[in-house]
């Protein structure tokens, strides 16, 4: 069968056909389901390969993710396939973890992807740097790299930060103590700016023995918290630069025999286990599946326009109050 067979059947012309397997959405719904069912009436199956080698294009889009253990990345990777999927995009996914951004890069010089999304990246990767300078098609969310020309998506860290101290102190937390990322990742330094500025602009500088790095690891950043109860000076509140560390640091309290009333928990995103009823995280909100269909939408007129000025998209933060600053009662 040929896709002469399938126009034949379904009424439409060959290059309809085409259509539907390089670019479905641009065609209406209703001539949409009339291929499609000619194609399964026919046994008519598009032969990929032949297609990319035509028009040099695979419709294939990689997505670079880091650990999918964290939910943040999870989510965000759901809607992103939901949103390439509907562009008629495949999907190949690579970890972030032990240099396969690199295999990623590649696959685009030899035209084995289209474009990468990138949902993490450093600002110390040169492999990055060379292959945008190329022009390759790349969309970084959740995450910016000063001074790369390519398309952004990501929300308003510092702002967030300043969000965050701002509440701890009107409601009289003091005494505080900040957990941050990876510190080549501009999101946490973002975070860490805005929340250590503001705390220091409103009289309560957070002393340095009370600064830690937790690399948006769960296990670490719970073996921070038990380390510093263990010293005897437990903070009245630990604001972390995301969910996942946060969950870590609501674990250690836990174990401990402490509540929100001794310590208040404060995280970062907003992922759905926040609102779970064995979490109630407060946390900063940062609309990731919003963030996640601007990137395709970015990546996709990439794709149609590659010489059009590099675009950045920026988000609103905004505080979820939930358990986990539980004022205590009078």
């Amino acid at each position: 069968m040929t896709s002469r067979d399938v126009a034949k059947l379904a009424g439409v012309s060959q290059a309809t056909v085409s259509r539907l397997i390089s670019s479905p959405s641009k065609l209406a719904p209703s001539t949409m389901a009339k291929v499609r069912a000619a194609m399964e009436e026919l046994g008519y199956v598009p032969h990929l390969g032949a297609q990319s080698m035509k028009t040099r294009r695979s419709n294939t889009v990689g997505v670079v993710v880091a650990e999918l253990t964290n939910p943040f990345y999870s989510e965000v990777l759901d809607q992103l396939s939901r949103e390439l999927d509907r562009a008629g995009l495949r999907v190949v996914i690579w970890n972030a973890g032990g240099g396969s951004h690199v295999d990623a890069l590649k696959a685009i010089s030899e035209h084995a992807v289209d474009g990468v999304i990138f949902t993490t990246a450093t600002e110390d990767s040169l492999e990055l740097r060379a292959a945008i300078e190329k022009g390759s098609p790349i969309v970084l969310i959740n995450r910016s790299v000063e001074g790369l020309e390519c398309d952004q998506v990501t929300s308003d860290n510092v702002s967030g930060g300043v969000t965050v101290a701002d509440y701890l102190v009107r409601h009289g937390r003091q005494r505080v103590a900040f957990i941050g990322g990876t510190e080549n990742a501009k999101t946490s330094r973002d975070r860490a700016q805005g929340f250590l500025g503001r705390m220091a602009e409103l009289g309560h500088p957070v002393p340095e023995h009370c600064r830690f790095t937790g690399n948006f690891d769960h296990g670490l950043s719970a073996q921070i918290m038990e380390r510093v109860l263990a010293r005897g000076d437990s903070p009245e509140a630990v604001f972390c630069a995301n969910d996942f560390m946060a969950f870590g640091v609501l674990d250690a309290l836990r174990r401990a025999g402490r509540t929100s009333c001794d310590c208040w928990v404060i995280g970062y995103d907003d992922v759905d286990m926040a609102a779970w009823a064995s979490f109630s995280l407060t946390t900063v909100r940062q609309p990731s599946r919003a963030m996640a269909s601007a990137g395709v939408r970015l990546l996709v007129e990439r794709l149609k326009s590659p010489s059009a000025p590099a675009r950045r998209v920026d988000f609103p933060s905004e505080l979820i109050v939930r358990g986990s600053s539980e004022l205590a009662p009078a």
